[in-house]
């Protein structure tokens, strides 16, 4: 009888490990990785990351499990936690948003609104001082609101829109189908 030999499996190769901290400042990078983000007078292609602090800075996307960005401008954001002091951002999804600022579209569970300007807000619960949108859908509306469409309104525009779309098609046919 022979004895036997332990075999090594072959190692396999590690995937290179994510920094702890990214402190930025005054830089621009295309993409940046960490566990903790932070950004002052930077701006980044994307940012990926548990948690992210964006001061006077710039990005195109943001995926965080929080973000809170102070005069910042992004492009979309998809947090759980997001927070926009005096800054712009274009699209934002998430659970919980406080917002301050203005923003293009906000879809989240919840919205905060401190004299905040949106063109599109989606919440189940919408909250704040002073609440400016064109289009506002909510279950649960608090605080002053200015709005163009409302809940309401927008299902009497669409019902609207639907009804005339299907007079001119009616009518469509009926002047130039075949006969």
């Amino acid at each position: 009888m022979t004895p036997r030999k332990a075999v090594k499996a072959p190692k396999e190769p590690k995937a290179p490990e994510q920094p702890q901290v990214a402190n930025l400042s005054q830089v621009d990078v295309d993409k940046v990785e960490a566990e903790l983000v932070r950004m002052h007078q930077s701006s980044a292609g994307t940012v990926t990351s548990e948690d992210v602090e964006m001061n006077l800075s710039a990005a195109g996307a943001v995926t965080a499990k929080q973000m809170t960005a102070r005069q910042s401008m992004l492009g979309t954001v998809e947090a759980g936690t997001a927070t926009l002091h005096s800054g712009m951002v274009g699209a934002v999804q998430a659970e919980a948003m406080s917002i301050h600022g203005l923003a293009g579209a906000v879809v989240a569970g919840r919205v905060e609104f401190g004299k905040a300007y949106a063109g599109l807000v989606v919440g189940r619960e919408v909250r704040g001082e002073r609440i400016g949108s064109i289009i506002l859908l909510s279950r649960r509306v608090e605080g002053d609101v200015s709005t163009v469409i409302d809940t309401r309104g927008a299902l009497i525009t669409g019902m609207v829109g639907g009804l005339f779309a299907g007079i001119m098609l009616l009518l469509g046919r009926m002047l130039f189908g075949k006969k």
